[in-house]
C-alpha cells in the first residue's frame, strides 16, 4: 500500500499563509477570510487556533523565527575555521538571499514591528523577540571574530543586533524603491565595516 502524507496541521497551514500574505501585503491589509482562503481552511478553524488576528500575528512573529532558524544553523559557513570567515560568511549568505520578489525575501518580523508597533504591543514585542533572537545566534562568532583580531571596545551583542538593523534598513530601501539592490548595497557596506573593524582600521 502506497504511504500518504498527512495534510499539515490547520494553525500550520495559517502560520504558513500569515508569512507570504503579510510580507506581501501588510498586517492590516491582511484579513482573517484571505489568510482562510490561503490556507484552505474554515474561519472556524481559525478561531479554534487564534483567539484574535492579532493573537495570529504573535504566532507568525514566533512561527518566522522558527521556520527560518534550520536555513543558518545549517549553513555551510558554520564550518569554516575562522571566526571573522564565518561572520562575513554569514553576511554572504543574506546578500545572496535578497533575490526575487521583495515580498519573498523581507523579513515577516521586521514587516510586523514597522506596521503595528503602536497599534499591537503585544505583535511587536513578539517581533522584537524574533529579531533579536535572531541576532544572539550570530553573537559567538562576533566576539571570537573581535577578540581574534584585538577589538576591544565593541559589544558583540550590540554588532549582532547592528547587523539586523542594517539588514531591515535595507529592506526598508527595496521596498520603497521596489528594487532589491539598496538591501544588498546595505549588507556589502556592512560587510566591509566589519572586515575594517578587525583590520584594526574605523571606517
Amino acid at each position: 500500500m502506497l504511504s500518504r502524507s498527512l495534510p499539515s496541521p490547520a494553525r500550520g497551514k495559517l502560520l504558513d499563509a500569515a508569512v507570504t500574505l503579510i510580507r506581501r501585503n501588510g498586517f492590516a491589509a491582511t484579513s482573517i477570510d484571505q489568510l482562510c482562503t490561503a490556507a484552505g481552511v474554515t474561519k472556524g478553524a481559525f478561531f479554534h487556533h487564534f483567539a484574535s488576528k492579532e493573537a495570529l500575528g504573535v504566532a507568525a512573529a514566533e512561527h518566522w523565527l522558527a521556520m527560518t532558524s534550520p536555513l543558518f544553523a545549517e549553513a555551510d559557513y558554520h564550518a569554516l575555521p575562522d571566526a571573522l570567515a564565518r561572520v562575513l560568511g554569514y553576511l554572504d549568505l543574506r546578500e545572496a538571499l535578497i533575490a526575487g520578489d521583495i515580498d519573498a525575501f523581507t523579513c515577516l518580523a521586521g514587516t510586523l514591528a514597522q506596521e503595528v508597533h503602536q497599534s499591537s504591543p503585544a505583535i511587536a514585542h513578539a517581533a522584537d523577540r524574533a529579531i533579536v533572537g535572531h541576532a544572539t545566534t550570530l553573537e559567538a562568532d562576533v566576539g571570537r571574530a573581535l577578540a581574534d583580531h584585538g577589538v576591544v571596545d565593541i559589544d558583540a551583542a550590540e554588532l549582532a543586533l547592528h547587523f539586523q538593523a542594517v539588514l531591515q534598513g535595507g529592506f526598508v530601501l527595496a521596498k520603497a524603491a521596489g528594487d532589491p539592490e539598496p538591501a544588498r548595497a546595505g549588507v556589502r557596506h556592512l560587510k566591509r565595516y566589519v572586515t575594517l573593524l578587525c583590520k584594526g582600521e574605523r571606517a
